[in-house]
């Protein structure tokens, strides 16, 4: 228990962290894109003002308007940037590759029907920014080589993904080793309770093992006496409850029980059978819906106690003159045993809690029902041991209790 519990604080903070990181990285690196394009285009802006072309005097040319990535008095020397001016009829009149070295007048329509094709008065060429505004009737379309500037924001992207994975394992193997310091007092205080569980519950079954041969002697010299048959019914109880924490406990500390392949399907008609009489004394029926010739491979004994468990829980609860239904069938490679019961005194927010040691969903009854609140922690441990689980829903008043198991392979 402690172990998965270290797991899942492992995986919820390794989660937290990488949600946090990849958004952080998100965030710059999107700032970062935005910054690129605003400054390209602050250059843009300030080529359409010469025509698309550079000024004939460098000083005429406006670099204190450019962004933070141009701003200096060089610039006219070290953008490379071409343009084309066209027609009505997308016929070029006239362009400027002085600029540019990769661009000749052979591929400028090319990058010009691209941009065209976009309808946008700012976008992306490969890796040239253009701007597109009309001039009369006309149309010029100026590019930018952002080349530079994209691949070192590339880079920044994989180097920041790499740091960020970096980062987010060397924490795992952190929070792996201190989260088992921090554990280990814990999971020593875990298992000396659950040592003193199963010694305290040893201790107990010797006492009141005489107290119930004790009562057993007394009931055969003193008949019909009600003082006597209480202790013996407190006795038994008790004696069931010890049981019960000891198996409880045994399943917990993992203990590994033998495992066979037995007919499930003839385990659950015959436990279902074994309540019949129970089911008539508080005027109920029970009716089976078991497919044949299932199989199981697992411990029959604890099988057969989890179906007892479900069973006894749905006979206790279920109101005088209800059925209970005991389903059992395959589907997608597991074994699906459903018992459903009316519960009316059953609300949904009791389902949290329904498998929790001790825990009464059904407060209108007392302890004198002969339930303890700890069988369905017990049906929980069995399936969990069987590498399957257990679960519970409620429709109206109708509860139904599911235990899914592996199929056995043949």
């Amino acid at each position: 228990m402690i172990q998965k519990l270290r797991i899942q604080f492992i995986a919820a903070a390794a989660a937290s962290l990488l949600i946090v990181s990849f958004l952080s990285m998100f965030m710059i690196n999107a700032a970062n894109y935005r910054g690129i394009r605003r400054d390209a285009d602050s250059v843009l802006q300030i080529l359409h003002r010469f025509s698309g072309r550079l000024p004939e005097v460098a000083q005429e040319f406006d670099w204190e308007s450019a962004g933070p990535r141009y701003r200096s008095p060089e610039l006219p020397f070290e953008i490379r940037f071409f343009s084309v001016l066209l027609d009505a009829r997308g016929e070029k009149i006239s362009s400027e590759t002085d600029q540019i070295f990769s661009i000749d007048e052979q591929n400028i329509m090319s990058y010009a029907a691209s941009a065209l094709q976009q309808q946008k008065d700012f976008g992306f060429v490969d890796d040239y920014r253009y701007m597109r505004k009309a001039e009369g009737d006309n149309t010029r379309l100026i590019f930018l080589d952002c080349g530079r500037m994209l691949t070192g924001y590339r880079q920044m992207i994989l180097n920041s993904l790499w740091v960020t994975l970096a980062v987010i394992s060397c924490v795992i193997l952190l929070l792996a080793f201190l989260s088992g310091q921090i554990a280990r007092p814990v999971a020593q205080s875990y298992e000396k309770q659950k040592r003193f569980i199963t010694d305290a519950g040893h201790e107990l079954k010797t006492p009141i093992t005489i107290i119930q041969m004790d009562a057993e002697l007394l009931s055969m010299e003193i008949d019909n006496n009600e003082w006597l048959q209480d202790i013996q019914a407190q006795a038994n109880r008790l004696s069931s409850l010890t049981s019960d924490l000891i198996y409880l406990a045994r399943m917990e500390e993992n203990q590994q029980l033998p495992m066979i392949a037995f007919p499930l399907s003839d385990v659950a008609e015959e436990t279902a059978a074994s309540f019949e009489m129970a089911a008539k004394a508080h005027g109920q029926t029970i009716l089976q819906e078991i497919q044949p010739s299932i199989e199981c491979v697992g411990n029959e004994k604890a099988i057969r106690q989890l179906v007892s468990v479900l069973m006894d829980n749905a006979i206790r609860y279920a109101p005088a003159g209800s059925h209970i239904r005991v389903k059992l069938g395959t589907s997608a490679r597991q074994i699906r045993l459903v018992i459903q019961n009316p519960a009316p005194n059953l609300t949904p927010e009791n389902l949290e809690n329904l498998f929790e040691r001790f825990y009464r969903a059904d407060t209108s009854r007392n302890s004198q029902n002969g339930g303890h609140g700890i069988g369905l922690s017990v049906a929980k441990a069995i399936a969990g041991s069987h590498g399957g689980k257990i679960g519970a829903s409620l429709k109206g008043n109708e509860l139904t209790m599911t235990v899914l198991l592996p199929a056995s392979k043949h």
